[in-house]
């Protein structure tokens, strides 16, 4: 069984560190504790890496949030993955942060990179691991906000978040979504 879990952030060195870039960090994250190390690959970083008997096929989309999509589906065609078999780690401004949420289908939320692989995906019906950063913004200001970087008190509920959406990832593979859900979501 092969898995493609993509973690969604925007490349570049101004944007590490940052909210929205928390999918790459929980791939990393996995891929660090996996003894494993990310490649330069079509559309996205990637790194490979098994759980027990499963075969997981990490990216990092290098096309910016809002073209995710081309990234996931090149990486599902080229490795033949069935879409059950997708996760996308995804920030989520109405999550509190630090909140996981598994979720097997569901529309974009106004996040541009769910948005992107829907639209090329076609369905809303793939799992998507929601990893709430909160909503401490002014009004008008969600770009500001989402594009900032932790604060040390959001860093000391992330860091255990991280940890926690990286057991969610191997649970999905090695589980499946419903007792994932199960275990997982509060």
């Amino acid at each position: 069984m092969k898995y493609l879990i993509a973690g969604l952030g925007n490349i570049g060195a101004e944007y590490a560190g940052t909210r929205h870039n928390i999918g790459f960090e929980v791939t990393e994250a996995l891929a660090r504790l996996s003894g494993v190390s990310f490649q330069s690959g079509r559309y996205a970083d990637t790194a490979r890496l098994r759980v027990k008997n499963k075969s997981l096929v990490l990216i990092k989309p290098n096309t910016y949030m809002n073209l995710s999509g081309k990234a996931v589906r090149y990486w599902l065609d080229h490795e033949k993955i069935p879409l059950e078999n997708l996760l996308v780690i995804v920030d989520d401004i109405a999550l509190a942060p630090g909140q996981l949420r598994l979720k097997t289908k569901g529309g974009d939320g106004g996040h541009n990179g769910l948005s992107s692989i829907i639209e090329t995906l076609g369905t809303e019906e793939f799992a998507r691991l929601r990893f709430g950063i909160g909503s401490d913004f002014a009004k008008g200001y969600q770009v500001e906000y989402v594009l900032g970087r932790w604060t040390k008190a959001e860093e000391e509920i992330i860091i255990p978040g991280i940890a926690s959406a990286v057991e969610m990832i191997k649970s999905f593979v090695m589980e499946g979504a419903e007792l994932t859900m199960t275990r997982f979501n509060r």
